[in-house]
């Protein structure tokens, strides 16, 4: 039995020297303010979907800061804190609520989330478009699809990714502290694990393939890695790529379909070289569907689309 158990991904903290820049990049990903002025030195985005704010940024060096993390209660919380011997403090961002700040053994900051409110229903406007036709089924007849253009809709944060520098280790921490299951194990040899894509224990209710994703590369420092939000649809997806390359931020891979988690992805960099990805149309399990072993050509592949920039240093 875990500590505590993990629903979802809540958000994830960046500090960068100039807000205003992140912001308008941001903007063009797909994210609207959180609040309706932002706090001296702080900045708290949000998608479309409950969570009150998904992206934060406060002023400083580039880096990573936090990944949020929610957690079923504030019972939850208390038996983290008893654990590790931190304090249940009040929340102070967007939602309010309660939230317990722990160390991973790599020292990244993860703030385990509880009693936070909600956005409200009447602004949750992601805009779900008609639906599909596909070969012999036509549900959609004398109705148009017409692409919005402009950002696509972020709705949520969907995964986080660390590389960390003893995956073992790091896969105990996370799974004592909040029950995560594993969905898939990297083994670039049989039984030599380096890594694993791991999801929250919802029982009988469906969850993504990967909340979070642990990585270690032979000889490299922990790192932050990237962080990923899930957008409308595939059209949305697409429109989305075309307004961030016609506004001049930085494409770093995709459009593609990933193999392990299906999801189609398109990843770019922030102005601040932090990887952020937009994915839709992504794998969902339940507790009882179990995981499997995987080398790297599933770990890096794709289904269709350009080629994993590091795919080839990874198999060569």
């Amino acid at each position: 039995m875990s500590i505590a158990k993990a629903y979802d991904v809540a958000h994830v903290r960046f500090r960068a020297p100039d807000l205003a820049k992140m912001r308008a990049f941001l903007l063009d990903f797909g994210m609207v303010d959180s609040v309706p002025e932002q706090p001296k030195g702080q900045l708290f985005m949000r998608g479309t979907g409950r969570a009150p704010f998904l992206h934060s940024t406060e002023q400083g060096e580039p880096g990573f800061a936090a990944l949020g993390i929610w957690v079923r209660d504030l019972a939850d919380l208390e038996r983290l804190a008893a654990h590790d011997g931190v304090p249940v403090e009040t929340f102070d961002a967007p939602g309010g609520g309660f939230v317990v700040r722990l160390s991973d053994p790599d020292g990244f900051v993860i703030e385990a989330i509880a009693e936070q409110r909600p956005l409200p229903a009447n602004e949750r406007t992601l805009p779900f478009p008609d639906v599909w036709n596909h070969g012999g089924t036509y549900p959609r007849v004398a109705r148009f699809r017409r692409v919005k253009q402009g950002p696509s809709h972020v709705q949520r944060l969907g995964h986080c990714v660390f590389g960390v520098t003893n995956f073992r280790r790091s896969e105990q921490w996370y799974k004592e502290r909040f029950g995560f299951v594993t969905s898939d194990e990297i083994q670039p040899e049989p039984g030599i694990a380096i890594g694993a894509f791991l999801r929250a224990d919802r029982g009988d209710e469906p969850c993504d393939h990967h909340t979070i994703f642990l990585f270690e590369r032979p000889g490299a420092p922990a790192q932050f890695m990237h962080s990923a939000f899930e957008v409308a649809d595939i059209d949305d997806l697409m429109a989305g790529h075309d307004h961030l390359r016609e506004a001049g931020w930085h494409a770093h891979w995709g459009v593609g379909r990933h193999i392990l988690g299906s999801q189609v992805f398109d990843y770019w960099n922030d102005p601040f070289g932090h990887e952020i990805e937009h994915w839709t149309d992504g794998d969902q399990l339940k507790a009882a569907d179990g995981g499997g072993i995987v080398g790297f050509r599933e770990l890096l592949g794709g289904q269709w689309g350009p080629p994993n920039p590091v795919l080839a240093e990874f198999v060569k």
